[in-house]
C-alpha cells in the first residue's frame, strides 16, 4: 500500500499541526507534559477547542456535525494530537455512542443528544461490564423490566470509566431471556441524575479515580431512551466494539513516547557507559520497539482501509495494547530507583515534594501501573484470542 501522503493530506497535516502548536490551549499541553491529572473542565476546554474547528466528532458524517473526514484524515489528526501531547478525546460519547446514535437512533434522539456531545455540555459513560459477568458480557444481568412507558432498572455495572463525570450512561440491559444469552439484550441511555443511581468509586493502584461501580435501584428510564429495537442490543454493542478496539492503537502516542525515551536515555547516566543509550541491551530493546510500532502502523492503516477481517483487528488490539505496556516497562528501566518516589500525583503541587528525583520517574511509575489495564478493557486479550480462534475453525 502507498504510505506517502498526498498533496492534500500533507496540507491537512500542516493545518492540524499549526492548530495544535498555535491555537490550541497551551496550558492544557503544559499540564499533560508536567504529568498533572486533568479535570473534567480541562477536557471540556480541550474538546471545545477541537469543536471550534468542527474537529471533535471524528468519524461522524457532516450531516450530523462531524468533519466528514476520510479514514486517512482522521488518522493524521489523531497522530498530530498525540505527537504534540494533547489529551485524547474522551471516547465514550464521541467515539462510542455517538456513531451508534447516528446510525440507529431516531431523529428525535439525534437532535436530543448529538448537539450536547459536540458542545461538551454532556459527558457519557459506558455501562457494559458487570460484577458477576467477568469477560462474558452476554451473561449480563442488569434487569430492565417494562412498566408502562418506562423500564425499571435493577442491578450493577462495574469498571465504569469516568462515571462520576457522566451526565448520561449507555447501558446494555436484560429486557428478556432467550435461548441464547445474547438474545433479550437491549441498548438504553440513562440520565445519571435519575433517582436510584449510586456511584461507588474504584481507586486504581496508581491512585487515580477513573473507575466506578454504578448501582441501579428501581431506576425509571423512559422507553424512548432505548436505541433501536428491543432485544437487538447485542448487535448494536458489536458495532460499537468493532470501532472501540481499533481506537486503542494510539500509534501517534507510541511514536511520541519512543522519541521521548530516546532523548531521556541519551541524557541519563549509566554505571558502565556515557549514557543509557550506549548500553547495548537498552538500545536493542528500544530499537525493537521502534520497529514494532512501525509494523503496527502499517497494520492499522490497512485496517482503516478495510483490508482486515474482525479477527485481524482483534489481533491488532492485542499487539497494540501489549506494545503500550512494553513501552512503560522501558520507561521504568530508564527511571530506575527514581520510580520508587511516588507522591500523590492528584495534588496540584505534587512535584514540589521531589528533591533530586526527576519527575519523569513518578510519571513512568504512574503510566506503568495504569497501562496494566490496557489488555483488559475493550475486551480482554483472552476474549480477542477466542475471536481469532473461532475465525480459524469455521
Amino acid at each position: 500500500m502507498n504510505l506517502q501522503l498526498s498533496a492534500s493530506e500533507s496540507a491537512f497535516q500542516q493545518e492540524v499541526r499549526h492548530f495544535f502548536e498555535c491555537d490550541y490551549p497551551q496550558y492544557i499541553l503544559e499540564k499533560v507534559h508536567r504529568g498533572d491529572r486533568l479535570s473534567r473542565e480541562d477536557h471540556c476546554v480541550s474538546q471545545a477547542a477541537l469543536q471550534s474547528k468542527q474537529w471533535l466528532g471524528i468519524g461522524w458524517p457532516k450531516a450530523h456535525g462531524g468533519p466528514g473526514w476520510t479514514e486517512n484524515q482522521r488518522y493524521i489528526f489523531e497522530s498530530e494530537l498525540e505527537r504534540i501531547g494533547a489529551p485524547n478525546i474522551i471516547p465514550m460519547a464521541v467515539i462510542y455512542v455517538g456513531p451508534i446514535i447516528v446510525e440507529f437512533g431516531t431523529p428525535e434522539q439525534q437532535q436530543r443528544w448529538l448537539p450536547d456531545i459536540l458542545s461538551s455540555t454532556s459527558m457519557w459513560a459506558q455501562g457494559y461490564s458487570e460484577p458477576e459477568s467477568g469477560s462474558d458480557l452476554a451473561s449480563l444481568g442488569l434487569r430492565a423490566d417494562r412498566n408502562g412507558d418506562d423500564y425499571i432498572l435493577n442491578g450493577n455495572k462495574v469498571w465504569t470509566t469516568l462515571g462520576h463525570w457522566a451526565d448520561w450512561i449507555f447501558c446494555l440491559v436484560r429486557t428478556s431471556k432467550g435461548e441464547r444469552k445474547q438474545e433479550g439484550i437491549s441498548f438504553v441511555c440513562v440520565d445519571m441524575r435519575s433517582a436510584g443511581i449510586t456511584i461507588h468509586p474504584i481507586i486504581t493502584m496508581n491512585g487515580a479515580w477513573e473507575l466506578n461501580r454504578i448501582s441501579f435501584d428501581n431506576v425509571r428510564v423512559p422507553i424512548i431512551n432505548r436505541i433501536g429495537e428491543e432485544g437487538r442490543g447485542w448487535h448494536y454493542a458489536n458495532v460499537l466494539l468493532s470501532t472501540e478496539r481499533l481506537s486503542y492503537a494510539h500509534i501517534g502516542k507510541k511514536k511520541a513516547d519512543l522519541r521521548k525515551l530516546r532523548i531521556l536515555a541519551g541524557d541519563a547516566p549509566s554505571d558502565n557507559y556515557a549514557s543509557l543509550m550506549d548500553e547495548p541491551l537498552f538500545a536493542a530493546k528500544l530499537a525493537a520497539l521502534e520497529i514494532e510500532v512501525a509494523v503496527l502502523e502499517v497494520w492499522v492503516l490497512r485496517a482503516l482501509d478495510g483490508e482486515l477481517a474482525q479477527a485481524a483487528v482483534s489481533s491488532l488490539k492485542i499487539k497494540c495494547t501489549e506494545c503500550a505496556q512494553t513501552i512503560t516497562e522501558l520507561f521504568m528501566l530508564l527511571s530506575g530507583r527514581s520510580a520508587m518516589a511516588f507522591p500523590d500525583i492528584n495534588l496540584a503541587d505534587w512535584q514540589g515534594v521531589l528533591l533530586s528525583t526527576p519527575s519523569y520517574g513518578v510519571m513512568s511509575a504512574d503510566s506503568y501501573l495504569f497501562e496494566r489495564s490496557q489488555t483488559i478493557y475493550g475486551g480482554t486479550s483472552e476474549i480477542q484470542r477466542n475471536i481469532i480462534w473461532k475465525s480459524l475453525i469455521r
